[in-house]
């Protein structure tokens, strides 16, 4: 027989009474049938050194019998981190943010937690193993930030934080950083994965039972990806990456999320004041020009979530350098425009096999959705040929590799959106009640004549 963990012990429901064995009737207050199995766990300290601690034993229970949580979510007072989050922060959910250093992580968190205590009144507890209290003072200063319901706490200590946490009963708890925090009982060295785990496990299990949001910056490798074992990943509800392009915007994205869509996109302008939402993003990525469009620009609309951006797909071609030619493409996968390449060179004769391709997208937005394969074909053939795609036209449409441009969903939503941006020609595939581009011949032939 398998060993416990644990020994048993059954506790009164109405007084709290505990003895080792079951019985009827409770001797401290007299209740009949009020006990109840808890288990003591040998291996779960309380971090505080409170000893053992005792748990009540779970038992399954109908799905049908549960009843759903209404209210949840709790609005940030940023509008574009609310969108990310799909609505706002719902409650007992743990958010993990990463950032390369710099990007203004701190920042963003700062201003979240200013927002929370002036407009939604919530109680918030920053927690930084990172900077001192004047260095956030500091910051918060010349943001203008109004810090009269921030509670600040600058400690690695796991304890410490749990204390805390404990006493003060936070709506919002913030970690800056998660890498920083360490326990006695995971060692002494902070970032090891031991420690991340048991840290950040500490943390999210308070929030689970509680009212409360908890939000974790993170480290980020040189690869880009967050720092530490993948596990701090599953164990927390949302994960939201923050970068940025060569400019001062700043994009917010989520890669999980189990409580809204991953596909929305926030977009901040860093300023003196801090983050500022970008209220109008459909042009952001558009090149303003006083002269005719060069070549290998091609304009397309994309959807993020619910919006629609218009994007350059911009595309250069030189003869290459070595015997096999590469593609250089950070913002679109290099997988997907190779194929492009091939099929433009399959059924149109045009030649990529001895070029070096580079591809790259207006404003550092990164591009994932099928429906850029015909402006990245129309930049491809541009770039190669040197011939500019005429002013005022946008394209968009699925490439297959029979050549075919297959529709994609929203069309009627990216027609209107190019159109308020003053674009007069607007290349879509075909659908059933309405004439279209069908194949690359008859795409390129209508953009190049």
């Amino acid at each position: 027989m398998a060993k416990k963990s644990g020994s048993i012990s059954y506790k009164c429901s109405n007084c709290g009474y505990t003895q080792p064995r079951w019985l009827g009737r409770c001797p401290e207050c007299g209740e009949w049938n009020s006990l109840e199995e808890i288990i003591i766990d040998k291996n779960n300290i309380s971090p505080a050194g409170r000893g053992k601690e005792a748990v009540e034993k779970q038992k399954p229970v109908g799905l049908s019998t549960v009843q759903a949580q209404s209210n949840t979510r709790i609005s940030t007072g940023i509008d574009e981190f609310d969108r990310v989050l799909g609505g706002g922060a719902t409650k007992r959910s743990a958010i993990l943010l990463g950032g390369e250093p710099g990007i203004g992580k701190s920042t963003l968190l700062l201003q979240t937690a200013a927002s929370l205590s002036c407009h939604t009144q919530s109680s918030v507890l920053y927690i930084s193993g990172e900077e001192s209290a004047a260095q956030i003072k500091e910051r918060a200063d010349r943001l203008c930030l109004d810090c009269k319901g921030i509670n600040i706490l600058c400690t690695s200590r796991l304890e410490d934080s749990l204390d805390a946490l404990d006493s003060l009963n936070p709506t919002f708890v913030i970690i800056d950083s998660i890498q920083t925090i360490y326990s006695a009982e995971a060692g002494i060295i902070p970032g090891t994965v031991n420690q991340l785990k048991y840290c950040a496990n500490e943390f999210i299990s308070w929030v689970k039972e509680r009212d409360s949001v908890l939000i974790m910056t993170a480290h980020v490798t040189k690869e880009g990806t967050i720092a530490g074992p993948k596990s701090l990943e599953h164990m927390v509800d949302t994960v939201i990456s923050f970068e940025r392009n060569a400019d001062d915007i700043r994009f917010l994205h989520a890669q999980k999320n189990r409580f809204g869509s991953v596909d929305e996109i926030g977009i901040f302008s860093m300023t003196e004041k801090g983050l500022e939402p970008v209220i109008n993003p459909a042009s952001l990525f558009l090149t303003k020009r006083k002269e005719n469009q060069p070549a290998g620009v091609a304009p397309t609309p994309v959807f993020e979530g619910s919006r629609v951006f218009l994007v350059e797909i911009q595309a250069l071609t030189v003869p290459a350098k070595a015997s096999v030619s590469r593609i250089y493409s950070e913002k679109i996968d290099s997988g997907r425009v190779a194929r492009v390449a091939a099929v433009i060179e399959k059924r149109c004769g045009l030649c990529f096999s001895d070029q070096d391709i580079y591809v790259n997208v207006a404003g550092g937005i990164k591009l994932s959705e099928s429906s850029i394969d015909a402006a990245l074909a129309a930049a491809l053939y541009s770039a190669r040929t040197d011939i500019a795609v005429k002013n005022g036209t946008a394209v968009f449409g699925e490439l297959s590799l029979a050549g075919e441009i297959r529709p994609v969903t929203k069309t009627k939503q990216r027609i209107k959106a190019a159109e308020g941006l003053g674009f007069n020609t607007i290349l879509a595939p075909a659908e059933d009640d309405k004439a279209g581009i069908s194949d690359i011949k008859t795409l390129i032939k209508t953009i190049f004549r």
